[in-house]
């Protein structure tokens, strides 16, 4: 047998390759940059078009709330 045989087990787990923590952060930092980079334009773009800026998260203090 060759060693490009496909019945041979190591080049069958090569093809199923799983990945590692290392890939896996990298993609979920990619995936966060992405959400961030369209939630920005969109705040430009409605700063522009003269809109409510719709942002998700906490809410800017208050003054009146924030001396109590």
């Amino acid at each position: 047998m060759s060693a490009t045989d496909e019945s041979n087990p190591q080049n069958q787990d090569q093809r199923r390759h799983q990945p590692t923590e290392t890939e896996l952060r990298t993609a979920r930092a990619a995936q966060k940059l992405r959400e961030n980079l369209m939630r920005r334009k969109q705040q430009a773009r409605a700063r522009r078009s003269g809109q409510a800026d719709l942002t998700e998260g906490l809410p800017a203090a208050r003054a009146d709330e924030s001396s109590t």
